[in-house]
């Protein structure tokens, strides 16, 4: 995971260098002031050399100039490249989300994915900027104050040095238990943003149903589980610190009873034992760093490995050889499918043959795998077992973009971008122009509504559309289909959720839409699918019938038991 981890420095090689090495500087400037302390109080003060105390204190002062420079480039420099590195897993970690199968998104939550990608991003891009500087900061004063102690009193250092690893071993031993409840507690946070975003997009079903309380009551849930995650993490965290600043503590109380002690022996003089004293505090310091380094390291770990386990998850991939669909006809086949959801089978070795610019209806009661069908085709959940071909090939065979190019999709659930008119009937076709975009609308009958509109193609249609209704929603739907021009189009009940006027006015637009193409319809309303060129009805996975409205109705089978029940309810 180190490895992993360094890789994103080399774009900052020149930064980064700099940055140790600024470090490194400020490291050695701190060791001069016991070092000039120790110079004054044994030479320069008892020889009243003056002039070379006030040419000392200036070197001083210029120094610390100097530090002033340093701190600046490491806390800002620093800080803008661990702000890069964080944009640039930032960005990999987005990258990799649009690669992913449906299934990844099926499983995983909004909220906990957001989490990951802000709160883990910045504990990880603090350690990449503070991590590195503060252990060179940390060992080179380290390592050169306790080389200087050792040239003012060899035994008493060795006694200060004796008792490090008591401390090492005390942090080493709590930071693992703060590690656990660290990675814990971005758990709940995760959970808690997860409920957080689900109830935020879902409030006016809340508060259509006066459902607030319950809202309340699942997200206290979360909160509470963050809560008891906070206070174990807190725990060892007053229990990590608490012990480790206690440890300190006793180097001083050892400083000063040893010290006394060397000092009342005459093993160590005055302005010896006065050096030594700063110098302890020089020697400490490094090493209180390097124990709230600890805190840090362990942020920062725990969030990036929360990101390579979401790096990790594999891709949508395209085989070995995948080729681009071109010149599509429009022809389908299924050959002996199945597949399944969680080891639940939903498709049955389906085998049906779709020719181009035909309309095929799909029909049945909720579950029976309509959706599951159209699902397939586009490849949006990795194909188990049978083939599907278009035009003859075998989808497998092809890239997964191209596949996806040709193929048109209207669904129920209409999803819109917070974003202008414009743009959203513009992802049909990044590449369209103002003309091309106008003409998708008229034909999608959507054209006169939106020049109505104070500013035209430019409103802003707010999140998921909730400035629109749900006629409008659709009929921009059918236009960023119409700007795409498929050459197979899946209507998946497209107009199920509409009152029967928007319907009428929508239907029209859909056979607009359907016009020349292969078109894929699934319907709960069989009056929107009689004049289908072929209908199969699908009830557990599996092809009960197939033929075309009069067919079916002839047959006095599920089809045509349907049709009368529907029937009898208008």
């Amino acid at each position: 995971m180190f490895k992993r981890f360094i890789t994103y420095y080399k774009d900052h090689k020149l930064v980064f260098a700099l940055d140790m090495l600024a470090s490194f500087c400020v490291s050695l400037i701190a060791v001069i002031y016991p070092i000039l302390t120790r110079k004054m109080l044994n030479d320069l003060i008892p020889n009243h050399k003056y002039k070379m105390i006030i040419t000392f204190g200036l070197m001083l002062l210029g120094l610390y100039i100097v530090r002033f420079f340093l701190n600046y480039f490491i806390q800002y420099y620093g800080h803008v490249m661990g702000v890069y590195i964080q944009a640039k897993m930032r960005s990999d970690l987005f990258a990799h989300l649009q690669r992913m199968s449906f299934s990844f998104f099926d499983n995983n939550k909004t909220g906990e994915i957001m989490t990951r990608m802000t709160d883990d991003l910045f504990e990880i891009a603090e350690l990449a900027h503070h991590g590195p500087e503060n252990i060179i900061i940390s060992v080179i004063t380290l390592l050169i104050s306790f080389a200087y102690l050792l040239t003012i009193n060899v035994q008493l250092s060795l006694i200060i040095f004796a008792m490090v690893p008591i401390l090492v071993i005390v942090a080493t031993k709590l930071r693992r238990k703060h590690m656990i409840n660290k990675r814990q507690c971005r758990k709940a946070i995760g959970i808690i943003n997860g409920k957080l975003q689900t109830s935020i997009s879902g409030i006016r079903v809340t508060k259509a149903f006066t459902n607030a309380s319950k809202e309340q009551e699942k997200f206290e849930e979360g909160n509470d589980l963050f809560i008891q995650a906070s206070k174990s993490q807190y725990k060892t965290m007053a229990q990590f610190n608490s012990s480790t600043a206690f440890i300190i503590d006793i180097f001083n109380v050892v400083v000063l009873i040893v010290g006394g002690i060397f000092l009342y022996d005459q093993k160590i003089d005055f302005a010896d034992y006065s050096a030594f004293i700063l110098s302890v505090n020089l020697f400490l310091s490094p090493i209180n760093k390097l124990i709230s380094f600890m805190e840090q390291f362990q942020s920062g770990a725990s969030g990036f490995e929360r990101y390579c386990e979401i790096m990790d998850i594999a891709e949508e991939k395209d085989k070995d050889g995948a080729t681009d669909l071109e010149n599509v006809q429009g022809n389908i086949e299924f050959k002996d499918v199945s597949y399944g959801y969680d080891e639940n089978n939903v498709l049955k070795n389906v085998n049906l043959k779709i020719n181009k610019g035909e309309t095929f209806a799909l029909v049945g009661p909720s579950g029976g795998g309509k959706t599951t069908i159209c699902h397939l085709i586009p490849r949006f959940y990795p194909l188990e077992k049978g083939q599907i071909l278009i035009d003859g090939k075998d989808i497998n065979t092809i890239t997964a973009d191209s596949l996806r190019k040709n193929i048109g999709i209207v669904q129920q659930d209409v999803y819109l971008f917070d974003d202008t008119i414009e743009n959203n009937i513009l992802y049909g076709n990044l590449t369209a122009s103002k003309e091309e975009i106008i003409e998708a609308a008229k034909k999608a009958n959507i054209h006169d509504y939106i020049m109505s509109l104070p500013d035209g193609y430019q409103t802003n249609i707010g999140e998921r559309g909730v400035r629109l209704s749900g006629g409008q929603k659709q009929r921009l739907c059918i236009a960023r289909v119409f700007l795409k021009n498929p050459a197979i189009l899946i209507l998946d009940e497209a107009t199920s959720a509409l009152d029967n006027t928007t319907e009428i006015l929508i239907q029209k637009a859909l056979d607009e839409l359907c016009r020349g193409r292969t078109t894929i319809v699934v319907a709960h309303r069989l009056s929107t699918i009689k004049n289908a060129d072929e209908i199969a009805v699908i009830n557990d996975g599996m092809i009960i019938e197939k033929g075309n409205h009069r067919q079916l109705l002839e047959l006095n089978g599920q089809y045509a038991k349907l049709y009368n029940e529907q029937f009898r309810t208008i």
